[in-house]
């Protein structure tokens, strides 16, 4: 790869990139943000607070797509039956949901249907409706070309997947509106044919499950850096409102001018937001086929809405401009990348103060668990008091970066 464009796929990078904006803010150069450092130890309390009374025995799982299965305090996991315990069946079920996680709008609801046994039958919203519409959108065999073998999702069967489909699937219609619906359905589309693509780690039929196989080639032991790397060199390919840089894709990761000039490689910063979700949300199914992944501190905080409006309406965080907040802004836009920049930053000094008010330590409570205890439920916390619910900010979505 030309310059060091290799650096754009290492979270060491984001972490690095993220800290230089951070101090850019703090020494008052900015032209976005004030940082109120004072806020720092009120917005430790409410997440210690929220953590606690989500989790009152402290035992609390990774911040990952299987909790949204759990909506209601349903083991949907379950459902699935024998797959329940084939990894590959459960990647290729997390690797699809996760893609079709991006914010859904305000307006949009899924009602699922009762299940046998009694379960189900509520009305989900956000990131839990798309959770559950996708994991039974999973079960009825959208992804899979085999009508023999629904429980999986293949190339073929995800090139398939047409705007009307994922729109039934979803229960889209004029007035359960779901934001990006066909940027999401492209987005599987452009996943199978990256599947197909690379047989020599999705295997044949292709399948995401099968980067099961493909990580456990060098050894028993897997990191959750080379998970990660796995998805960033298979899949940046993917995303169509990502960024190119030397004519290659790379991703989720934008230029700051505070960093450097765009045309090198130093004056961008790597996010990969989506594809850290998904390495969280992959914890799991490796773990529970025998294969506990190390090395969690390796990834960032996730830099989303949740998160990051939880540092703003902590007051961590605050725009010099008033009237930010009522502008529409795109995923390019610089203050929207300084935004994620900040919070992965401010997230990595948030966490041992959240840790300290609940007496653990990073080996007893990683990043991933500060996030589901947490700051993510305690941004949603503080929307739904101050907006409804709603995002501090007005982005502009295809469904496929936020």
């Amino acid at each position: 790869m030309p310059e060091n464009i290799t650096n754009l796929f290492q979270t060491q990078t984001t972490r690095k990139q993220a800290g230089a904006l951070l101090a850019h803010a703090r020494s008052g150069a900015s032209t976005h943000f004030v940082v109120h450092d004072n806020a720092l130890a009120a917005c430790a309390e409410l997440v210690a607070r929220v953590t606690r009374e989500r989790y009152p025995s402290l035992d609390i799982p990774y911040h990952s797509r299987w909790r949204h299965f759990e909506a209601g305090g349903i083991d949907r996991r379950a459902q699935l039956g024998s797959a329940a315990a084939d990894p590959r069946a459960l990647i290729d079920l997390v690797v699809v949901s996760v893609l079709l996680d991006a914010g859904a709008g305000p307006q949009w609801r899924y009602k699922e249907a009762r299940a046998a046994d009694g379960h189900g039958g509520m009305t989900l919203a956000r990131s839990e409706g798309l959770g559950v519409a996708s994991f039974h959108a999973f079960t009825s065999g959208l992804f899979s070309s085999d009508p023999a073998q629904p429980l999986r999702a293949d190339a073929l069967g995800l090139q398939r997947v047409s705007t009307t489909q994922l729109a039934h699937a979803f229960q889209v219609s004029d007035s359960n509106t779901l934001v990006g619906l066909e940027g999401r359905a492209h987005l599987l589309r452009r996943l199978g044919k990256a599947l197909a693509e690379q047989p020599g780690v999705f295997g044949s039929p292709a399948r995401p499950g099968n980067l099961f196989d493909h990580a456990l080639k060098a050894g028993s032991a897997v990191t959750a850096h080379q998970l990660l790397d796995i998805l960033l060199q298979t899949l940046s390919r993917i995303w169509p409102s990502g960024s190119m840089f030397a004519d290659t894709a790379v991703g989720d990761c934008w230029p700051h001018s505070a960093l450097g000039a765009r045309y090198r490689c130093a004056g961008w910063i790597p996010f990969h937001k989506l594809s850290q979700w998904l390495t969280y949300s992959l914890l799991e199914p490796f773990a529970w086929a025998g294969v506990p992944v190390t090395g969690l501190e390796a990834l960032t905080g996730l830099p989303e809405y949740r998160n990051g409006g939880l540092l703003l309406d902590a007051g961590v965080l605050a725009f010099k401009n008033p009237n930010t907040a009522t502008q529409r802004w795109r995923a390019s836009d610089e203050l929207i990348v300084e935004w994620r920049a900040l919070t992965v930053a401010l997230l990595d000094e948030l966490a041992p103060m959240v840790r300290s008010r609940l007496n653990k330590t990073e080996t007893q409570m990683p990043l991933a668990c500060v996030l589901e205890g947490g700051t993510w439920a305690a941004g949603r916390v503080l929307a739904q008091q101050l907006r409804d619910g709603k995002p501090p900010l007005n982005i502009e979505s295809d469904g496929t970066v936020f």
